[in-house]
């Protein structure tokens, strides 16, 4: 009887994150390999006992060149059989799928991986769903363009296709202000969309997805959306939604049609909805990949399921094996991060007991607070956010592009 070869993953990430990914995956039986910036060699703290070997990239900013990295990957295939290409991050969604598509590999081609990265994309194929999403348009016909805005009543958001989150995103109150930006542009343009600002609140839904199977998911709410809090300061908070609620069992059902409408059949995804104030529920964005922000640990707290992990698990599984989730705990959480004035914040005054996580970053403060009531994570998270604005809270300009 021939024994099957331990499967060989790669990851790739030009940012430090997804530890939990690779832990999971080297305990699982997989052999693992990282494909990550020359930049963070000796910054990292890379989980180095969970890695058959590391390779770095030389990169500008976080950017690696294509061909280079095509002929990188395909030099290593030829003494291992890479069976598997994993993008930990969204900047390296695309890289990945070139790379799956060059070497023939299972998992999100180019144009697939289009509809979880590209802003423009999954609009369109969310809308020809038949899901709500605020009106949009791609940024290229000017006579197409000048139409819209004659129509749809300002203030617009101004949007890059391929950012991540809120980066990179302007809210334009005015005609004269929008063509002020796209001359400012200028080649640039093709890569935005324009969509209608809805006010509303924002929520989001994290999922496993296993052979189109949702296995996996939990609706979140934030407090003020986060593009609010990227461009004006404040407080980042997010809390589950009340189990069995109209609004989550509303976000959930829409999440699925997303995932379907999408092609999502196997992964992970972060998305976002808005509750519009005219009453009326829209797909936002989504991704292939595990929400930042400290969501996962938020997830964690919750329901006991470390996002990251499982990934790896199903990854692991391929679509052929079966895949069972871990048991999971119903409790409930809300997560709190602020930028610090302090370089080092001493929240020991913060003893709720109820508080089971705290942010160990320079010039940030964090918190997760657990339990099995709704209401009380909500009392919880509501005074924290009020004293962290007193004894923490700072505020820098939005980035373009995440620092790490």
């Amino acid at each position: 009887m021939s024994v099957q070869p331990p499967l060989t993953l790669l990851a790739i990430a030009s940012y430090e994150k997804g530890h939990a990914f690779l832990r999971q995956a080297k305990q699982g039986g997989a052999r693992v390999f990282l494909l990550t910036s020359l930049s963070l060699k000796d910054a990292a703290q890379w989980p180095r006992e969970s890695l058959d070997d590391i390779f770095y990239m030389p990169d500008q900013q976080k950017v690696w060149n294509l061909d280079d990295t095509l002929k990188a990957v395909s030099y290593l295939a030829r003494t291992e059989p890479i069976s598997r290409i994993v993008a930990l991050d969204d900047f390296d969604l695309e890289m990945a799928a070139s790379l799956r598509e060059h070497l023939r590999l299972p998992g999100l081609g180019e144009s697939a991986t289009r509809y979880f990265r590209d802003k423009l994309a999954m609009r369109m194929g969310a809308a020809r769903a038949g899901i709500a999403v605020p009106d949009f348009i791609h940024v290229l016909h000017h006579g197409r363009l000048a139409e819209f805005i004659a129509r749809v009543p300002a203030p617009w958001v101004l949007k890059p296709r391929s950012s991540a989150g809120a980066m990179g995103i302007k809210k334009v109150h005015s005609a004269e202000e929008l063509w002020a930006i796209l001359e400012q542009l200028g080649d640039e343009q093709s890569h935005y969309l324009l969509e209608r600002y809805v006010p509303g609140d924002i929520f989001h839904v994290d999922t496993i997805v296993y052979n189109g199977e949702i296995r996996f998911a939990v609706a979140s709410g934030y407090g003020r959306p986060p593009m609010d809090v990227a461009h004006s300061g404040g407080v980042f908070t997010t809390r589950l939604v009340e189990r069995g609620s109209p609004k989550e069992q509303a976000l959930l059902a829409l999440n699925r049609e997303v995932m379907s409408a999408l092609g999502l059949t196997l992964g992970v995804s972060h998305t976002e909805f808005i509750a519009g104030h005219d009453g009326r529920l829209y797909f936002l964005e989504t991704s292939a990949r595990v929400g930042g922000a400290h969501i996962a640990d938020l997830v964690e707290a919750a329901t006991g399921l470390n996002l990251w992990a499982e990934w790896a698990r199903v990854e692991f599984a391929g679509g052929d094996a079966p895949y069972e989730l871990p048991p999971l705990r119903h409790d409930y959480a809300g997560l709190i991060v602020s930028l610090a004035r302090q370089e080092h914040p001493d929240t020991s005054a913060y003893t709720d007991p109820e508080i089971v996580w705290r942010l160990n970053k320079k010039n940030h403060v964090g918190f997760i607070v657990r339990s099995d009531s709704h209401s009380r994570v909500s009392e919880l998270l509501n005074a924290l956010t009020t004293r962290v604005q007193q004894d923490f809270q700072a505020y820098a300009p939005p980035r373009d592009r995440p620092t790490e």
